[in-house]
């Protein structure tokens, strides 16, 4: 018999999408029930105020009902203000229920959480036995999503000249612009590989850009075969086509979620830093993957000729420590 996993998600996109990577690899040995959360403006609070006795902060008429006679075998929280509800979750189940929190959600309730998934680049802010590190994040890129994002999306660029550069463009971070400068040397750095390579290149940018970055970088690769999903083009999302069909990746360094899902394709990947613009964390992140042999940092010499070693999946190792919980 399955065991039941209930996963908590709220108005957080990217830890949303972690966390549906993870169920992905669940599905043969559990039921999966998704709870959708949303919250009152005491959801904001911090977590110690809100507690773990009550639902406080949690719009019960608009989420899904969290009262049970029979509660799941885990509960996967997946942001910091999802934890005090499977942390209510938990005492509700009289601990049957145990908890996979994916990130630090703060020190209050960590030592009640049974499975605590950290990135490596946040190692050393807590200690705890329930801590379980991993590389980047966990993403939905495997075998089978690769497989039907080739099927569906090849045909689409069957008339762009290959190699396929794939350019995944983040922006701006906590305090940290994405200046004009550092624009102007990413579209230096994109058209220094396709002059290298030759082939075409496959283009995303983000909210977090910025119109006048995009608007230097593709003045400047101008002339070079492109395809574009530029941020607020009306057009369906190709971005799983890019990673079933890239040859490579570019990738600037603050998008920890896209630099992990290329890396789980198994292709070269290339990391845009920049200059005075990543944040400490970000740049213990690309170390990470750089390290690791997923990526390389395009300050490395010979970043041209780049093969990774392996494919980064932790949602996959994730999977398996979830398994362990109740076995």
């Amino acid at each position: 018999m399955k065991k039941t996993i209930w996963v908590l998600l709220d108005d957080r996109m990217g830890s949303v999408g972690q966390a549906k990577g993870i169920l992905q690899e669940l599905t043969d040995d559990f039921e999966i029930v998704e709870k959708k959360i949303v919250y009152t403006k005491l959801g904001a609070m911090p977590n110690w105020i809100r507690g773990s006795n009550f639902l406080i902060g949690v719009d019960r008429q608009l989420s899904d009902n969290l009262v049970v006679e029979e509660y799941p075998d885990v509960v996967m929280s997946i942001s910091r203000r999802t934890a005090p509800v499977a942390l209510w979750i938990k005492r509700k189940s009289g601990g049957k229920t145990k908890i996979v929190q994916l990130m630090l959600p703060g020190k209050y309730g960590l030592k009640n959480m049974d499975l605590v998934i950290v990135p490596e680049h946040d190692r050393g802010k807590v200690e705890g036995n329930n801590l379980y590190y991993i590389t980047g994040c966990p993403h939905r890129i495997n075998d089978k999503t690769l497989a039907e994002a080739r099927e569906k999306w090849t045909a689409e660029f069957l008339k762009l000249p290959r190699p396929l550069t794939v350019v995944l463009v983040g922006g701006a971070i906590k305090g940290k612009p994405f200046s004009d400068s550092n624009a102007s040397l990413l579209a230096d750095a994109i058209a220094y590989v396709q002059e290298q390579t030759s082939g075409s290149i496959l283009i995303t940018s983000s909210r977090r850009t910025g119109k006048a970055a995009e608007n230097i970088i593709m003045n400047k690769i101008q002339g070079i075969p492109t395809y574009t999903y530029l941020w607020g083009e009306k057009k369906e999302n190709p971005i799983m086509g890019f990673y079933a069909c890239a040859d490579r990746f570019i990738v600037t360094g603050d998008s920890v979620s896209m630099a992990c899902e290329a890396c789980g394709t198994g292709k070269p990947v290339l990391i845009f830093t920049g200059k005075k613009w990543l944040t400490s964390k970000h740049m213990r992140f690309v170390k990470s993957l750089v390290d690791e042999g997923y990526a390389v940092d395009f300050s490395s010499e010979n970043f041209i000729d780049f093969v990774p070693q392996k494919m980064l999946r932790p949602s996959v190792e994730v999977a398996e420590k979830i398994k362990e919980l109740v076995s």
